[in-house]
């Protein structure tokens, strides 16, 4: 048996990201599933680029703030308390606006995907 007990706030922020990233399972050696705080301040992003996954599923749980998800057909608004969920081939992109508030999510994708991501060329 195996146990992680976590401080998400003394990882160390991955380096060459549009916001902070704090990988928990990377710091557990996770290998199924990506588990990621993101720190997010206004006019900050999450991912690298407006994107799709081939596999990968992909949940999204504000913390607090406020986190806006655009997708082709709208922009969700997510709230402190809430989830947005992301099916494989489904395009989004996530963001806190220039005018919105310092955000903390929790990020699950599974399975883990480094190579799995494609840009969205629509947006």
């Amino acid at each position: 048996m195996s146990y992680h007990h976590v401080d998400p706030s003394a990882l160390a922020a991955a380096p060459d990201r549009p916001s902070v990233k704090r990988s928990i399972s990377d710091a557990c050696g996770l290998e199924r599933f990506a588990l990621h705080q993101y720190e997010v301040a206004p006019g900050e992003e999450i991912p690298l680029a407006y994107h799709y996954h081939d596999e990968q599923e992909e949940a999204f749980y504000v913390v607090s703030g406020e986190l806006h998800v655009d997708t082709p057909e709208e922009t969700y608004v997510v709230d402190a308390g809430e989830a947005f969920v992301v099916e494989p081939g489904s395009p989004q992109f996530a963001h806190v606006p220039e005018d919105g508030e310092e955000t903390v999510a929790l990020v699950v994708g599974a399975p883990p995907a480094a190579d799995d991501a494609h840009a969205y060329e629509d947006a």
